[in-house]
């Protein structure tokens, strides 16, 4: 921390900028309340300018009618500029509307302030010291490699282990006190609420080598092999990183369905403890690892994009038939990445649309005269002839309701279950039409989770006793969120 790199940072750091802000109350509100609170990673301009505008009526105070008398989109591109730095402005794919998302650096700097808030708690000491020795413990006896070090370490918990079990079957039991368990919890849901925090951190760091390629491919004159190689080399830097393989390795960890159904259950019975209660907890800590789920998925995305950016140079076919047109569009990329740093004041000309509209006539559809159906008259005769009328009844019918009433049964028990899990409990009689009804569910209910990336065997026996087999992809079926309370 010395003098220099402190003021440095005073100047360049958007935290500190937002902080030292005239404003900075009205913003930082605004960003929490926007983003933050209800975990939002990408809002709409136009949504988010109706929440700002809301946001300055509900905290306008009489005698302040003259502050914050410009438009809501105004502040929005002010915040999202270079000099500020406090929001991302960019345009989803496929998307006409620009669309806003939190930068990391001001997350940093209204959880600074979330801290502040004066509120009744207590400073964890004994969980955060027990934290620190099983850190250790972990550390060191994880790195150890000699084996009797390894058993002796074994032993010892063992031995710990098997006197806590007599002292239990004694009748003495030693459960933690409330000071205890309020201590743990709200270590707990800090730590839960950092990882959110880690999130954009982390997806932000791949959204700079996604940009620092852009930037390379418009300005390199090279062969594109020497260019893929330094590339690829940085991205497989960053993967095989220390953050990139926490990532990697707590995605893993979050999409077992076995682990996250423990978690909901550890949550459910954690907050059902009178001392927990009694704090009057966040109700979204109830369901903080799907908001894990949601912001794990954006930093995916933002991965495939720079793996869809390298496919994108690397296809020969269109930079041959249109390398005029890449030219020019290198040309313009070039001028962009100069000026980028200094930006012009004033603009010769503005565009009020990315292209014409153009409607040609002939592109109408002519009358199409309806086809007139022919009816003949023709008089049924009675038949005679006997019929064998067993193959009608040998059609396969699945019910879909008795299904969905098997998956609820099963979701009575827990919020979130496996397509094998309902099959092991509720044995498959129809075969594999009632399987591609189960399929068929999970794809029209918005709560259920298709995996294509990951497989289950699904197994049961035909009418003729032999045993069937299918690989299907990995299916999760949740229970329906219930509405939160807005008391």
């Amino acid at each position: 921390m010395q003098y220099d790199l402190v003021q440095y940072l005073r100047r360049t750091h958007a935290a500190w900028r937002l902080l030292a802000a005239d404003n900075a109350p009205f913003i930082a509100g605004f960003l929490h309340e926007a983003f933050i609170a209800p975990n939002v990673r990408a809002v709409a301009e136009e949504d988010l300018a109706a929440q700002l505008d809301d946001y300055v009526f509900q905290t306008r105070q009489p005698g302040d009618e003259d502050t914050f008398l410009r438009p809501a989109r105004d502040y929005l591109n002010e915040w999202a500029d270079d000099n500020h730095a406090w929001l991302r402005r960019y345009y989803p794919q496929g998307a006409d509307e620009p669309h806003y998302d939190l930068m990391p650096a001001a997350e940093k700097a209204i959880q600074w302030v979330v801290e502040l808030e004066s509120r009744p708690r207590f400073v964890g000491a004994e969980s955060r010291l027990r934290t620190v020795f099983d850190l250790l413990r972990e550390l060191v006896y994880g790195a150890e490699t000699d084996p009797d070090v390894r058993i002796a370490e074994l032993e010892r918990r063992r031995a710990g282990i098997d006197a806590e079990i007599q002292q239990v079957r004694k009748g003495r039991l030693e459960p933690m006190d409330a000071t205890r368990l309020r201590e743990r919890f709200m270590q707990a849901t800090s730590t839960a609420r950092a990882l959110l925090a880690d999130f954009r951190q982390v997806e932000q760091n791949f959204r700079e080598l996604d940009r620092d390629v852009r930037q390379r491919i418009a300005t390199w004159k090279g062969g594109r092999g020497e260019l893929l190689d330094e590339v690829l080399g940085e991205q497989d830097a960053i993967s095989d990183s220390d953050q990139g393989r926490s990532f990697r390795a707590f995605w893993d960890f979050l999409m077992s369905p076995t682990r996250q159904d423990e978690l909901t259950q550890l949550l459910e019975q954690a907050l059902a403890l009178p001392p927990v209660a009694a704090l009057s907890p966040d109700p979204r800590i109830r369901r903080i690892h799907f908001d894990w789920l949601e912001a794990g998925e954006t930093t995916q995305r933002t991965v495939a994009r720079l793996s869809q950016q390298l496919r994108h140079y690397l296809d020969d076919q269109a930079w041959l038939e249109n390398r005029r047109v890449m030219e020019l569009i290198r040309e313009l990329e070039q001028h962009a990445v100069v000026v980028r740093e200094h930006l012009p004041d004033t603009l010769d000309m503005e565009l009020h649309a990315l292209g014409p509209t153009i409607d040609l006539p002939m592109e109408r559809p002519l009358f199409t005269p309806p086809s007139k159906p022919t009816i003949q008259d023709q008089v049924l005769l009675e038949g005679e002839q006997d019929i064998d009328p067993d193959p009608l009844f040998d059609q396969v019918h699945v019910d879909p309701e008795r299904l969905r009433g098997q998956i609820r049964r099963a979701l009575d028990r827990r919020s979130r279950v496996s397509l094998a899990t309902v099959i092991r409990e509720y044995p498959m009689e129809q075969g594999l039409a009632e399987l591609i009804t189960y399929l068929a569910l999970a794809s029209e209910d918005h709560s259920a989770r298709i995996d294509d990336q990951r497989t289950e065997h699904i197994s049961w026996h035909d009418e003729r006793g032999l045993r069937r087999r299918a690989s299907v992809p990995m299916v999760l079926f949740a229970r329906h969120p219930e509405p939160e309370s807005t008391t």
